[in-house]
């Protein structure tokens, strides 16, 4: 099967719907926003319209509340592809989030279980000193911390976490983790030039914000609380801005800021990306991949 992953609004939805449509396949996100129910515009979710298109697995397929993880995302996507296989289509991977692609052709590593009393040392640690935690992440483990936004405390604390129990950097952990590949695929990664990215990111958020962000901020704010989906790009930005805290001139701004740097976490880590091919553009992936599809 065939993976099109890589940085956000890159152009993967367009290529994959591209393809899918020719070859008889369906897609199978790989995103770790979308599977929220929901969470629609901030997440650049294939509208309903395109879902009728092509057939779409694992989105919406959560509560923002609801404990959702990389093995729970691997899961769901081995079912998924099992029925789609089963009745004679393709399959296409497609999305941004590489921890969720990870665990899916390889498999999740063997990781010490969760530890309360440490995880709460922590987090009166992160109260007494806000931002103290990916700091100590950045001491001593770089490589996650450019991948672990600071507001991502359940993921910057898990990171920690491993390091206390296991003398171990989770990147370390992540790089000697080689098991052999569960499923025989291809990964295509979109990469294009970064002043393309720059303005394609620029679009997007204005038509997110044309759309509706913040007024869907607003609700899922009211029925959640806080919850980590919201501490997401373009979330937090929303509702930093309707607490005041961001004016209307900034907004559009700030959140292109966080995404170009979220864009680049993601370029880096599909850098990595074992047995990768890398595509500067979308045209140039659809005519490589059409034709091994066929």
């Amino acid at each position: 099967m065939l993976a099109i992953v890589g940085p956000t609004a890159s152009g993967k939805t367009e290529v994959a719907l591209r393809l899918a449509a020719e070859v008889g396949a369906e897609i199978v996100s790989c995103d770790s926003m979308q599977v929220y129910r929901d969470f629609d515009i901030g997440t650049a979710k294939p509208s309903v319209a395109e879902r009728k298109q092509v057939p779409h697995h694992v989105i919406d397929v959560a509560n923002a509340d609801e404990m959702f993880s990389a093995a729970t995302y691997a899961s769901l996507a081995d079912r998924a592809i099992a029925d789609i296989l089963a009745r004679g289509k393709k399959v296409l991977i497609v999305g941004g989030t590489g921890l969720y692609l990870r665990a899916l052709r390889f498999g999740l590593m063997d990781a010490p279980p969760r530890d309360e009393a440490l995880r709460q040392r922590m987090m009166a640690e992160e109260q007494a000193q806000p931002g103290i935690l990916h700091q100590k992440l950045q001491s001593i483990d770089l490589p996650s911390a450019e991948r672990i936004e600071p507001q991502d405390l359940v993921r910057v604390v898990r990171a920690l976490e491993v390091f206390e129990l296991t003398g171990m950097p989770l990147s370390r952990h992540h790089e000697t983790h080689s098991p052999s590949e569960r499923y025989p695929m291809r990964v295509a990664v979109l990469d294009p030039p970064a002043t393309q990215l720059e303005s394609r990111i620029r679009a997007r958020v204005a038509t997110m914000l044309a759309s509706g962000l913040v007024e869907e901020a607003r609700a899922l704010s009211k029925r959640f609380g806080k919850v980590r989906a919201l501490e997401s790009v373009g979330y937090r930005q929303a509702l930093q801005f309707l607490e005041g805290a961001l004016s209307t001139a900034a907004l559009g701004d700030t959140i292109a800021i966080a995404t170009r740097q979220y864009a680049r976490r993601q370029r880096i880590w599909f850098k990595k990306e074992p047995q990768a091919t890398i595509y500067s553009s979308a045209l140039a992936l659809y005519q490589t991949e059409q034709e091994r599809l066929r």
